[in-house]
């Protein structure tokens, strides 16, 4: 199945909502793709009349329980089957158990010991939408697809500043409407300044050109 495929069934959410306390219940609904195909302890505990949301009406023996000792009420349940299990992440702050959340983190697990479990897989539930949580395979290769698209968009944008003159080869312009980049001879002055730009910026500390030696010379000359 594809990482972009989702789900979402509008008629449970127009009817039900969603919330903490039935977000497995949607998660485990019969047209999710995404949703196993074996027998999972989740519905188990389903067909003995336990889940969240029953917790919180009902409790164990009649009281009812607060969503978050509901939902760890749910887990213990789950630790003690085996087999292929949904687990509802808990929430990043204590007042998430309560409050209405627009994402929903579900673990797809395989326990074999009430300590023991195997990950095989992350989902989201984002406003109402069912996502697979992308793999590591498909992060490096969407980072590595980034990468190259900037790497090509700066190379692309360099070779329009090469411009490449038969007495001097390939020069870069950089400059914005420094000279006309159609005009050969401006190009061509431009090239030469540029040489003389770096013969100039090469030189070694206190050398000096004939034309600046000459114009030393006559400037002494004037001041006797």
């Amino acid at each position: 199945m594809s990482d972009t495929a989702s789900f979402v069934d509008p008629v449970f959410l127009a009817r039900f909502g969603l919330s903490r306390m039935n977000a497995l219940d949607y998660f485990l609904h019969p047209l999710n793709p995404f949703r196993t195909s074996v027998n999972t302890s989740n519905e188990v505990l389903a067909m003995q009349g336990t889940g969240i949301g029953t917790l919180i009406q009902f409790g164990l023996n009649g009281v009812p329980l607060s969503p978050q000792a509901a939902e760890d009420e749910y887990n213990s349940a789950l630790t003690k089957l085996n087999g292929e299990q949904y687990e509802l992440m808990p929430p990043p702050t204590p007042d998430g158990y309560i409050k209405i959340s627009p994402l929903y983190t579900i673990r797809h697990v395989h326990r074999t010991n009430p300590t023991t479990t195997k990950v095989l897989g992350i989902y989201y539930i984002l406003e109402g939408v069912i996502y697979k949580s992308p793999s590591v395979r498909s992060l490096m290769k969407a980072n590595v697809a980034r990468t190259l698209e900037g790497l090509s968009n700066a190379f692309a944008a360099l070779s329009k500043c090469a411009k490449y003159q038969t007495s001097s080869g390939y020069i870069w312009v950089f400059e914005e409407n420094e000279e006309d980049e159609d005009d050969p001879v401006a190009l061509l002055n431009l090239a030469r300044r540029r040489k003389r730009r770096k013969i100039l910026d090469n030189r070694k500390p206190g050398e000096r050109t004939d034309a600046e030696e000459e114009g030393i010379r006559a400037s002494e000359a004037i001041d006797r």
